[in-house]
């Protein structure tokens, strides 16, 4: 099924105004960073230190889904073709410069492309129809288990410590 250029276009703008796109393949649905270009979301992750995205595969179809920047709701969901990229091509090449000055907090800098190429996959997700069966309901899920979890009880002394302060603000 084509999309049509009205669907393109909504799918395109959409997608690169929003930070994050939601996407699932076979596995759990997973909050990704992207870049839009020529067309396509473009991925980067699955190596050390880079987002995990199980369940994509090269030639696979997935389900993308935007929120909006500012609100966080749902602005369109579409189907995607995953294409994955080979590194040093020229689709490779040009997608990473793109998405080099997206990548916050990199641990190794100007070496990250380096690194990108020899241990990380890029992904090409091409828009292939648009889900017009307007979901119904809320799409909240529980957040996936994860060893980055930092809740821990408050220490004791910290509400005491808080008022303390808030008395020297407020000139007592």
């Amino acid at each position: 099924m084509t999309l049509s250029t009205l669907d393109l276009a909504l799918v395109e703008e959409a997608t690169k105004k929003s930070g994050l796109v939601w996407v699932r393949g076979t596995g759990p649905e997973r909050a990704l960073w992207h870049a839009w270009l020529d067309g396509a979301a473009h991925v980067l992750g699955d190596g050390p230190g880079e987002q995990p995205f199980p369940g994509l595969s090269d030639g696979s179809v997935a389900e993308v889904t935007v929120r909006s920047k500012d609100k966080g709701g749902r602005l369109v969901t579409w189907r995607a073709q995953v294409v994955e990229l080979r590194p040093g091509g020229e689709a490779w090449n040009t997608a990473v410069a793109e998405l080099k000055g997206k990548r916050l907090n990199a641990p190794d800098g100007e070496r990250m492309t380096e690194r990108w190429a020899s241990q990380c996959r890029l992904l090409r997700l091409e828009p292939l129809s648009v889900d017009s069966s307007g979901h119904q309901g809320s799409l909240a899920a529980a957040p996936l288990p994860t060893p980055a979890t930092t809740r821990q009880p408050i220490p004791a002394g910290l509400p005491k410590l808080l008022l303390k302060r808030r008395g020297r603000a407020s000139g007592r």
